[in-house]
């Protein structure tokens, strides 16, 4: 009898969900499936040095990256296409600033292995601005849908900062950028990252609202994971 019942709730609980549900998680499964193998490769590629070139894949990666997620976005409108290319164009437009002046970051320069650039800052910065801040909101939502904005914000703001100083070194190691003569990072860096972070995440959460994306929360996981375990590798 209890089988019965717990078997009746089931079905009634499956047929209630839409159709339109249903393909977003199977969107997001898959999304998620296809990203685990790209980065678990990624790290055996770059642990192992399987080849001195294929870090030069980076700049195909960040783009097959956000395009997996963005595949799995759900509720595609005008005002979503607008904040992802406000966020794209004022990501870039900061690093060209900060290269060109190094009043917000410190005193830093682009390697080659981001791609073409635009005032010596590669264009794929700005998509990594996209997606950094984008799965950023997906997982803040994961864990606290009906937090504060502000709140939200200033959360993943110390997250992305924390991942930050997992990607410096490694981003020092493979020519992403360079630091002065030195390679010392300044404190400066970090501040300009939360502040940057806050008010994007700010931005994206105030204009998409309810932004869920399980292939986003897998992303963000994935780059902690990533940059830590390829760190580990150099010391």
């Amino acid at each position: 009898m209890a089988r019965r019942y717990t078997a009746r709730k089931l079905i009634i609980k499956a047929t209630s969900i839409s159709r339109e549900e249903l393909e977003y998680i199977r969107k997001n499964h898959r999304s998620s499936i296809i990203l685990l193998i790209l980065y678990l490769v990624g790290m055996f590629c770059l642990v192992f040095n399987i080849h001195e070139d294929f870090i030069l894949l980076t700049p195909l990666n960040l783009l097959v990256s956000l395009a997996i997620v963005l595949y799995a976005h759900q509720n595609w409108n005008i005002k979503t296409v607008a904040v992802l290319f406000l966020i794209f164009g004022m990501g870039l437009g900061i690093e060209i600033l900060g290269v060109g002046t190094g009043l917000i970051f410190g005193e830093y320069e682009y390697g080659k292995v981001l791609g073409p650039k635009i005032w010596d800052t590669p264009v794929m910065i700005g998509v990594n601005w996209v997606m950094l801040t984008y799965c950023c909101c997906a997982a803040l939502n994961r864990f606290f849908p009906e937090g504060n904005v502000f709140f939200k914000s200033f959360l993943g703001a110390l997250a992305l900062v924390s991942l930050d100083l997992l990607i410096e070194p490694v981003a020092i190691i493979y020519d992403f950028w360079s630091w002065g003569s030195d390679n010392i990072i300044p404190l400066q860096n970090y501040l300009a990252w939360f502040m940057i972070s806050f008010f994007f995440l700010l931005i994206i959460q105030s204009f998409i609202k309810d932004l869920k994306n399980n292939a986003g929360f897998t992303l963000f996981n994935l780059q902690f994971i990533f940059f830590l375990v390829v760190g580990i590798r150099w010391y």
